[in-house]
């Protein structure tokens, strides 16, 4: 078999067997197969497309390149979520507590932030001490003891897909859906998770824009798991406007930490709600959604899941009185707010321009490596469809620097668009892949 043909095969347009697609997989990670080759293989993916098969199977193969996770050994079933990235999306430090908190097993290897999109673990290293770089088997170890891991992805899971990911980022292959869905699949396959919850964002601060995209992918990746042998189910939820109030590491971590003692925004909170309840279906704590809301809500009603977070926090090392005392989280030295310059409904606040105003802070990384400023951000006051009188606050900018300060305060005023007329509050949600 020659790497060559079968580049050739799948420029023309033909469908490549599992055997071909794992020689492939197999020979680039261990360089055998050079860049050029597999830049030469990613573009005739782009141009001709896979069929879902061929994606399932090159999801499978670039998990097979590395360690992979079996949980079935630790808990009889496990679930976890994955957001397509987002700004201002917590998600992950509500529900995940929620779902343990309420009896189902949650292992999570999340990833950090990168251009105008947050990550988890730079998010929860705002609390000193906590740790995103656990052993496997300290992995599998507190999933058995406490039921909730939150944690970095291993060097060892999926190595295929960080390396094929690199190439393609530097020769125009990203956008191709089963490239974009095995990448995202091979991860969570290898880690193990019984069932996944996918978040598929669509809207100006998403990488899928338009609905249809995100349909796409979304199907794409139930397909993928359920082929694989996994349960899925995938959310259409909207980017558009920045997910609750907070952007930025510290202030994410205190928004997500007043949702869980029963607070928050209530948009964030009805995300949670939803997403957690998919989770207790998916896992079969819950006979349906309903029922899965209803388990999430007691969970936060009654403590259980603050005391989960409180749990995870110990269990990793993080010095829990910064979660018991928000007030002790890192605060930026500037805080300024964005008055609406006229009376009017707000009718766009750009996500994606907020989130690159909360990297211009510091917030976020250009660049893998870049440190972060857990203290600055944007907090986002409004949504779409409020009325605001002049002088009124639309957001507060938490930062360390004028220069800063005001190059993001320009980024914010692009952000947004008012309107004399009323104008209609955007869904959460747009549907359900199942």
């Amino acid at each position: 078999m020659r790497a060559v043909d079968i580049i050739i095969k799948k420029r023309d347009g033909l469908e490549l067997t599992k055997e071909e697609i794992e020689f492939f997989i197999q020979g680039y990670t261990r360089g055998d197969i050079p860049d050029y080759q597999a830049a030469a293989w990613a573009m005739a993916v782009v141009w001709r497309g896979m069929t879902p098969r061929e994606t399932t199977d090159l999801t499978l193969a670039m998990a097979a390149s590395g360690d992979t996770l079996d949980l079935s050994a630790v808990v009889p079933f496990a679930v976890d979520k994955h957001s397509t990235g987002g700004v201002g999306d917590k998600t992950t430090l509500v529900v995940e507590p929620v779902v343990a908190a309420c009896g189902l097993p949650v292992g999570k290897m999340s990833g950090r932030g990168l251009g105008f999109t947050g990550g988890t673990l730079d998010k929860l290293e705002s609390i000193p001490g906590y740790r995103t770089d656990l052993t496997t088997g300290e992995f599998l170890r507190q999933l058995r003891e406490i039921g909730l891991v939150l944690t970095g992805q291993s060097a060892d899971l999926a190595p295929a897909d960080g390396k094929l990911y690199a190439l393609r980022d530097v020769t125009g292959t990203v956008q191709s859906m089963p490239l974009i869905a095995s990448s995202i699949m091979s991860k969570k396959i290898a880690a193990g998770a019984q069932g996944i919850v996918l978040d598929v964002k669509t809207g100006l601060g998403a990488f899928m824009q338009t609905l249809e995209e995100a349909r796409e992918l979304a199907t794409l990746m139930v397909q993928i798991a359920h082929l694989a042998g996994r349960k899925a189910v995938a959310l259409l939820s909207d980017m558009n406007q920045p997910l609750g109030h907070a952007v930025g590491n510290a202030l994410e971590v205190r928004e997500a930490i007043e949702t869980l003692q029963g607070g928050g925004p209530a948009d964030f909170r009805e995300h949670c709600l939803v997403v957690a309840a998919h989770m207790l279906h998916l896992g079969g704590k819950a006979a349906d959604e309903e029922e899965g809301r209803a388990l999430a809500e007691a969970a936060i009603a009654d403590g259980r899941a603050w005391e989960a977070f409180r749990k995870l926090v110990i269990a990793q090392g993080g010095d829990v009185s910064y979660v018991d005392d928000p007030d002790k989280l890192p605060a930026a030295r500037i805080v300024k707010a964005l008055p609406a310059p006229q009376d009017g409904y707000l009718a766009e606040i750009h996500a994606r321009k907020v989130g690159e105003a909360a990297v211009i802070l510091g917030a976020g990384r250009t660049r893998k490596g870049d440190p972060v400023n857990h203290a600055v951000g944007i907090v986002v006051h409004h949504k779409v469809g409020d009325f605001l009188k002049a002088g009124e606050p639309v957001m507060s900018i938490h930062a360390d620097d004028e220069a800063s300060l005001q190059e993001a305060l320009s980024r914010l005023d692009e952000a947004i668009v008012w309107q004399e007329a009323p104008v209609e509050p955007l869904p959460l949600f747009y549907g359900v892949v199942a």
